[in-house]
């Protein structure tokens, strides 16, 4: 099962994503995508591995600033334990949090020149829809809304926001449910799409 989470920032879209894996299994992979590169994000991604540890979960942490698709490969890989309740034995339960970080990073990443950033960025993507695509198990995924305000003032902003417009609708397109978090209240919306 391929689930999307989305939502603005601060929405609650990380904290209903843990939420509903540690509803589903015993313990889950935690595929942690930022890096920190001040003090502010340091302390953030502290605060979230606090929470994590706090929560009576088990969490095991990866991080994949860049390497996501290679990971999830890995992590769809791994048998699944003897033990293992009926509904982990589906395959291994992984949050990723977040898709829009590692877009940011594979971006920043990419180099100059609109022909070599759109080359670089359409294959990474295209790399992270196969992996996702042949994930075996529950994939959570967690990803912003960045369209929904007003259009960036530099152009790396607005090419951002259109490579995770692109990004979100094609994960979206690929997902069993597709989340919509907003004020900490979810939606699931895949289930109310309109088709022409």
């Amino acid at each position: 099962m391929k689930i999307l989470v989305t939502g603005g920032a601060r929405s609650g879209k990380s904290t209903f994503a843990e939420r509903w894996v540690m509803k589903q299994a015993t313990s889950a992979d935690y595929v942690a995508t930022a890096q920190a590169f001040d003090d502010e994000m340091k302390e953030r991604i502290r605060l979230h591995q606090l929470q994590r540890e706090q929560s009576g979960f088990t969490w095991t942490t990866h991080e994949a600033p860049l390497e996501l698709a290679e990971l999830l490969h890995k992590l769809g890989e791994r048998p699944v334990a003897k033990e293992s309740t009926a509904a982990e034995v589906a395959g291994p339960v992984v949050l990723v949090d977040c898709l829009t970080l590692w877009l940011s990073n594979v971006l920043l990443g990419a180099g100059e020149g609109a022909d070599a950033v759109d080359a670089v960025m359409t294959r990474e993507i295209e790399r992270l829809i196969a992996a996702v695509e042949a994930f075996v198990g529950t994939l959570v995924m967690v990803t912003n809304e960045v369209g929904s305000g007003i259009v960036p003032e530099y152009p790396l902003g607005r090419q951002y926001r259109d490579w995770a417009g692109q990004l979100n609708r094609k994960i979206a397109s690929i997902a069993d449910q597709v989340f919509l978090v907003t004020a900490g209240i979810p939606i699931e919306l895949k289930s109310r799409e309109y088709r022409l």
